[in-house]
């Protein structure tokens, strides 16, 4: 191996020797294993008496029970996997360690995103999986297609969420005031965004014409920018049963909501909260 090939090994390998950390450090987290079962477990009860009358409903219709859900969860739960990854290092005075040897700190962040991711992503596979594969034998059918889309879609948000915990990690100096910013972002993207929004349309349109679903594009477009907004709009419109609850709930996007823009929105997120854990924690001083 020349040192050319050396050079583009090493930063590889730091980067998943930093994962494989991660990874080991949280997935035997006995609070990611009770998080792996109140997935199973809320998926099962949903679907059992998501009919009111008891009885199992079919995938599509679990997942649009799931929706609200899994908005309030997954965000938590990547937050909180998240916001002490960097400063809870410093404190502990491991990261002067980390820093001892041969990597560099966007290795340390670019390791430490894809083992959270990681761990996340167990979690999610896990938990949906085992209540799908349940559903499946009591329903006798399963849209296998629908449901791998909602998982997907539910890692790539959480996926987001650990970039803004990774940001706030890497900001902040003290572990306490990095959860706090974390509690915050849970917040606002998950109740102070909609409440902003929903205020400023009522000031421009008529608050009548919007309780009766006539709701302006652009109003559509400021929610998309939210990632949880974006992410219930990616599953709306590829599985029928969330957009249209038997029925009796019809939610009708324009036609800029469509699984390229709302997948890049989400990744714009991702990308850009990314980047600015690895710019901030470069400028650091330790």
């Amino acid at each position: 191996m020349n040192i050319d090939e050396l050079q583009t090994y090493i930063p590889s390998k730091s980067v998943l020797l930093i994962a494989k950390k991660e990874i080991m450090d949280n997935i035997r987290n006995k609070w990611i294993i009770f998080m792996t079962g109140v997935f199973a477990f809320l998926t099962l009860i949903i679907s059992y008496f998501g009919s009111f009358g008891g009885g199992w409903q079919s995938v599509g219709l679990t997942i649009a029970g799931m929706m609200s859900l899994v908005q309030y969860l997954i965000p938590i739960i990547a937050l909180m996997l998240s916001y002490g990854a960097v400063v809870g290092e410093i404190e502990r005075g491991s990261m002067s360690a980390f820093l001892s040897l041969p990597v560099k700190r966007f290795e340390i962040i670019l390791g430490k995103f894809l083992g959270l991711s990681s761990v996340l992503a167990v979690s999610i596979i896990a938990g949906f999986g085992i209540a799908g594969i349940i559903i499946g034998i009591n329903v006798g059918e399963i849209n296998i297609g629908e449901y791998l889309f909602f998982l997907v879609s539910s890692i790539l948000l959480g996926m987001v969420f650990v970039c803004l915990g990774l940001f706030a990690s890497s900001f902040f100096k003290r572990r306490s005031t990095s959860m706090g910013m974390a509690v915050f972002l849970w917040f606002f993207f998950t109740m102070i965004w909609s409440v902003i929004t929903i205020g400023v349309a009522s000031m421009i349109v008529d608050i009548g014409s919007i309780a009766t679903g006539n709701i302006p594009d652009w109003y559509y477009a400021v929610e998309m920018i939210n990632p949880l907004s974006s992410y219930n709009g990616l599953v709306s419109v590829n599985i029928e049963s969330v957009s249209n609850m038997g029925q009796q709930f019809i939610v009708t996007y324009p036609d800029f909501y469509s699984t390229p823009i709302l997948t890049f929105v989400l990744l714009v997120w991702l990308i850009v909260f990314l980047a600015l854990s690895i710019l901030v924690f470069k400028k650091r001083d330790l």
